[in-house]
């Protein structure tokens, strides 16, 4: 059998819909191959009609989206792991928007700053968190960046 037990009762849905004249779209259906391998398939199901327009099965229509599926779960685990890098380093890291205003705030930039993250969030990171005679070249350092200069 190449759907999961788990998985019966919604399918068995999906082909209901359908077989009363509901498109289901997109629906994500777990596979098990012949071999044990699962794959999943994003599958779309029509209603079949004979000439007449007499409902006589459903028609589904699918694509293997395993690697996508595995694409995302591996971006998500990377996104993870710099998040958590980024709030665990023991320098203070920040990130800016084309504006100036603060997009990312660790805790060491809290601890030296005494900023929690929402307070820094959206604030212009030269005006706030910037002493007013370094404000300048901050800025203009800030400004190259954004430009792509280093």
């Amino acid at each position: 059998n190449f759907i999961q037990p788990e998985d019966m009762s919604s399918v068995s849905q999906v082909l209901q819909k359908a077989l009363s004249g509901v498109e289901t779209s997109n629906y994500e259906l777990p596979l098990l191959s012949k071999t044990g391998k699962r794959s999943t398939v994003l599958l779309n199901a029509t209603t079949r009609r004979d000439a007449k327009g007499g409902i006589i099965g459903v028609v589904g229509v699918g694509q293997d989206i395993s690697q996508l599926n595995q694409v995302m779960a591996e971006s998500r685990r990377v996104a993870d792991d710099l998040t958590r890098l980024i709030e665990t380093s023991n320098a203070p890291i920040f990130g800016i928007d084309t504006d100036g205003n603060v997009t990312e705030w660790n805790r060491k930039a809290w601890i030296l700053l005494g900023f929690t993250k929402d307070e820094a969030i959206g604030k212009s990171f030269v005006e706030i968190f910037i002493t007013t005679e370094f404000r300048s070249s901050v800025e203009e350092v800030v400004k190259a960046a954004l430009r792509g200069k280093e």
